[in-house]
This record gives C-alpha cells, sequence and structure tokens, in this order.
C-alpha cells in the first residue's frame, strides 16, 4: 500500500470484493480509500483502521470486537443526512468499514478555505446535524467524534455526517482500550475528559462547539499543545464576535459544562425556530459581540431583567427565558415535547414558590445581589430589612433576578407550575454555570435554586397598591449548608 494520497501502485483487494483504487485522505484512525465494489459495482469509501504502536494484542482485539459491532450498529441507521455504512469486515489482522462514497468538502475545509459561514447557512447546518443525531440517538448510537472533518457539505446544500463507524452503541457492554479517548480534543466534552462515558449530550458539546467554528471561522478550543487544549475545554469559554445574539445563546447553551444542564435536541430546535434567530449585531472593533455584554437588538420581543445597578443584560439568560415558556402562547412558539431532557443538575435544589399567604415562602423582599441569613426553605419569609453584607458570613445570596416571560401582560391567564419552573429552572442554571458566578469549585460546592411567584401572586397587578410579583429569582447557598464568606458574584461581568 503506498502512503501518499492519490492511486495504488498495485491492485488490491480486501475481504474478497473491494477493489482499492486511491487513498482519499488519512487521520489519526486510518486511511480512507476510494474503492471499487467488485460484486455490485459501485464505487464506494473504505476506511482503514489503525491503532498506534505500541498497543497490546489483547487491546487490538477489544478495539476491534467493538467497531465491527458498532459499525454493524451503524449500518442500521437510516437518514439522509448520514454516510451509509455498507459493510464491516476483518482482512488479515485489519478492520475495514465500507460506506458510502461522498465526494464533497467537508466544513473544516470550507471554512479553512473561504472563512466564517453566514448565520443563517449555520443555522442549516444545525439542522441537518440535529436529524442525524436525533436518527443516531434513538438507535441508541452516540457518535463520539462530532468535528467539522466529518461533516460533508453537497453542492445541493444538504450536510453527510460521517463516521458513525467508530460511535458507541449504548445499550453494548463498554468496550475500551486502556488511557484511549476516541475523538478530537478540540471537540470532546467535559465529561468525557473526566473520564465519563460518551452520551448524547456529549455530541450535542460537539455540535456547539462545530457552530461556532462554523460561525467563527476558527477552533474555539483548538491549543498549542493537547494538554493546553484539553485545559481550555475544561476553564474557557469561547468569544463570540461574529455571533448574532440568538444564535449565540445556542451556542452558550450547548457548551454548558456540566452535561445535565446543557440545552437538549429539543431546545435547540425550539431556539432554532424563534424568529429573527439570526438577526444581525453590529459590532464594533471597541465593543465585539459578546453573550454577556450585548444589548437587545431592535424589535426583539424579549423579556426584561431587573439587573443589579451597573449590570449589563445577559442574552444566554434572555434567550433561554423566551425558549422555555413552554404553552405560554408567547409569540406561537412552545417547546413541545421534552422527553429526551436530561435531569437537573445535582447543584440545582427543588424550585419553591413565594408572594402570597399560601406560598412556601410568604413572602421574600430580597433583591438582586442581597444576601441574608437563613434557610431558604418552605415556612420561611424574608424581608427588606434581613439583608446583610455580602462580605460577612451569609447563608444564602440572590444572584439573579428576572421578570418571567409574558408579565408585559397584566391580565393573562398564569403559566402551570410545570411551565413556569421549567422557566426558572432554566434560567437559574444557565447563569450558575456561566463566568457571572465565580468560584472554581461551584459545582461541588455551591447550590442553587429558585424563587417563583406563586399562582395568587401570579393573578395581582404588579403595579396595583397590594403589590403582585412576577419575578424569578436565583438564589445561591452553600451545597454542606454551611455560611458563605463573600459574594460568589462576578463584580466585572
Amino acid at each position: 500500500m503506498t502512503e501518499h494520497i492519490g492511486p495504488v501502485t498495485r491492485q488490491r483487494v480486501i475481504g474478497g470484493r473491494y477493489e482499492l483504487v486511491e487513498v482519499l485522505g488519512r487521520g489519526g484512525m486510518g486511511v480512507v480509500w476510494r474503492a471499487q465494489d467488485r460484486v455490485i459495482g459501485r464505487h464506494v469509501a473504505v476506511k482503514e483502521l489503525r491503532l498506534p504502536d505500541g498497543i497490546a494484542d489483547h487491546e487490538r482485539e477489544v478495539f476491534q470486537q467493538r467497531v465491527l459491532r458498532e459499525a454493524r450498529t451503524a449500518g442500521r441507521l437510516n437518514d439522509p443526512s448520514i454516510v451509509t455504512v455498507h459493510d464491516v469486515l476483518n482482512d488479515a489482522g485489519t478492520t475495514y468499514i465500507v460506506m458510502e462514497l461522498v465526494q464533497a468538502q467537508t466544513l473544516s475545509e470550507l471554512v479553512r478555505s473561504r472563512g466564517p459561514l453566514p448565520p443563517q447557512q449555520v443555522i442549516t447546518l444545525a439542522e441537518q446535524v440535529l436529524d442525524a443525531l436525533s436518527v443516531a440517538h434513538a438507535a441508541g448510537v452516540v457518535h463520539r467524534d462530532i468535528k467539522p472533518s466529518n461533516m460533508m457539505l453537497l453542492a445541493n446544500g444538504r450536510l453527510k455526517l460521517a463516521d458513525f463507524g467508530i460511535a458507541q452503541t449504548i445499550d453494548d457492554p463498554r468496550l475500551t482500550t486502556s488511557g484511549q479517548i476516541i475523538g478530537s480534543p478540540s471537540y470532546l466534552a467535559p465529561e468525557r475528559i473526566h473520564g465519563n462515558q460518551a452520551t448524547a449530550a456529549s455530541d450535542l458539546w460537539a455540535l456547539g462547539a462545530v457552530l461556532c467554528f462554523a460561525v467563527e471561522g476558527r477552533d474555539p478550543f483548538e491549543r498549542a499543545t493537547t494538554a493546553a487544549t484539553l485545559n481550555a475545554v475544561l476553564n474557557e469559554t469561547p468569544r463570540l464576535t461574529r455571533c448574532p445574539a440568538q444564535l449565540a445563546t445556542l451556542i452558550r447553551g450547548l457548551l454548558i459544562g456540566d452535561p445535565n444542564a446543557r440545552l437538549t435536541a429539543t431546545q435547540v430546535r425550539a431556539l432554532l425556530r424563534m424568529p429573527d434567530v439570526t438577526a444581525p449585531f453590529t459590532a464594533t472593533a471597541s465593543q465585539p459581540y459578546s453573550p454577556t455584554t450585548a444589548t437587545p437588538y431592535p424589535g426583539q420581543p424579549l423579556t426584561q431583567f431587573a439587573a443589579r445597578p451597573g449590570k449589563r443584560l445577559r442574552w444566554l439568560v434572555v434567550a433561554l427565558v423566551v425558549l422555555l415558556a413552554v404553552g405560554t402562547g408567547i409569540g406561537g412558539y412552545a417547546l413541545g415535547d421534552t422527553t429526551d431532557s436530561a435531569a437537573p443538575p445535582t447543584a440545582l435544589a427543588a424550585t419553591v414558590d413565594y408572594g402570597s399567604p399560601d406560598a412556601q415562602i410568604p413572602e421574600f423582599e430580597l433583591g438582586n445581589g442581597d444576601c441574608g441569613d437563613g434557610q431558604v426553605v418552605p415556612g420561611r419569609s424574608f424581608t427588606s430589612n434581613e439583608s446583610v453584607d455580602c462580605g460577612s458570613p451569609h447563608d444564602f445570596e440572590v444572584y439573579d433576578v428576572s421578570t418571567a416571560v409574558a408579565s408585559s401582560s397584566l391580565h393573562i391567564q398564569p403559566p402551570s407550575a410545570q411551565q413556569l419552573d421549567a422557566e426558572a429552572d432554566s434560567v437559574c442554571t444557565i447563569v450558575f454555570y456561566s463566568a457571572w458566578i465565580t468560584p472554581a469549585d461551584k459545582a461541588t460546592a455551591l447550590s442553587y435554586t429558585a424563587l417563583v411567584p406563586s399562582s395568587r401572586a401570579w393573578q395581582v397587578d404588579p403595579d396595583s397598591s397590594t403589590g403582585g410579583t412576577r419575578q424569578i429569582l436565583c438564589v445561591l447557598t452553600s451545597r454542606d449548608g454551611s455560611q458563605l464568606t463573600s459574594s460568589a458574584v462576578s463584580t466585572n461581568s
């Protein structure tokens, strides 16, 4: 076999059927060939999988077993956005995956040659990748290597997602080689770097990184070394300078480190279907676009926030509030089925209601940035006089206050408790896992809960003398019940 890309110097047939014609490309996992299927008479792509030198024989056997089983499962996937797997075989100790031959530019090649893609093209790409992943995840297959070089862009605008042949089958016993991670470092979800099993949420994180690459024109986490790349995935947030606000919201929501707090496929679809998802934001050299600093662009019907003086509105939360207004009829958009939603993140405590005599917390008069003493649990009330200095020991801190969706209409039916809880949990989660909350160990050391207006409080006009409330409050506490000694909220956001 020749090592250059191009025609082979002598005829070579594998499996007694596939004649290797030329090398199409190579990567860390092997070589891709254009081949002739002698039985059917069609051209196919054949991926020859290679393992690095120094891997023990028994580990090679485990790898081959895994690939054979997973490629066969991938062969049952049927979707226009998925490169079809025709066959998988072992020949002379080497594993080969026979696939549909797609001769087109990859997303990586396109962006490298032409620069960032227009936002609308990125949206179309996201929709097609979601279609492919939905089919795979429903069949129990996780891709594990979502990246720009695995996305083929056809001349007619269609996308083909390749390399399901090395996907992981969720239902199969976990076959892994010791110390080896399958996937590209800059597109590995944080949980995989920590050694956890790949899931559908891991694929969605990688999709967020891909969309960032497509709209910005550069790999968001790629650094000079593998170690630096993995550190960037775990600890850095991509800077978005060319991205419309709602598309930035979508990308940020996919790149949440906690897979349980990450946007689900259903939520991403809802964001993609919102009006003005690609509406432009005009950035200047002195003020490039960032979801944490941008102000709303004209014409966007978004909820308003009661922000701490001097703090800027956070686009990431704004769009999530609109997204999660399930069934309220705002703009005619709703999430629909949310059966693929993940369980709440472990740092999230149960949501409680407040603001009326029959509420779990009858009174809660502390506002954004206020700290207080006492446990925020059913049966307690807190007046404004109970606020304490956040620089002194305290039991809780209010780290975000927002006005619930649809609050601009004074005579509306209140949302159901389930709808309001979903909105509140998402708002508080997205802010908790953002740079807004500064402690490095927040996911293990802190807990947070959402306070929502009770049904009776919601029905009272906020401008009336009785002072109803339609605000969602996000409250931060210590996970172990000990007191906090300083504010956990960034003073520079």
